[in-house]
């Protein structure tokens, strides 16, 4: 349990620094992450991460399109969880 809470950590930590540097790039018109990137990572555990970076440095908060499909990781992995917590999987 203690090392999956380290990954869950760890993975968060590497998408919000991600997300941090990709609009760091961005407001100086340099090379980006690419978003598919920040997809993978975001749905091996690291939505939480993703989300805060969006909404403390305003990342791709306009894009409706990255909104969608970060949506759709967010709500997929909600629904596993609880499925986990109800052992229904």
């Amino acid at each position: 349990m203690e090392v999956l809470l380290l990954y869950f950590l760890f993975v968060n930590i590497l998408v919000f620094v991600l997300a941090g540097y990709d609009k760091y790039q961005a407001r100086k018109n340099k090379q980006r992450i690419p978003e598919n990137t920040l997809f993978t990572i975001a749905f091996f555990g690291g939505s939480i991460g993703l989300l805060l970076a969006m909404l403390l440095f305003r990342h791709k908060t306009s894009k409706s399109s990255f909104i969608i499909k970060f949506g759709i990781i967010f709500i997929l992995q909600i629904v596993l969880v609880y499925l986990k917590l109800t052992n229904k999987i």
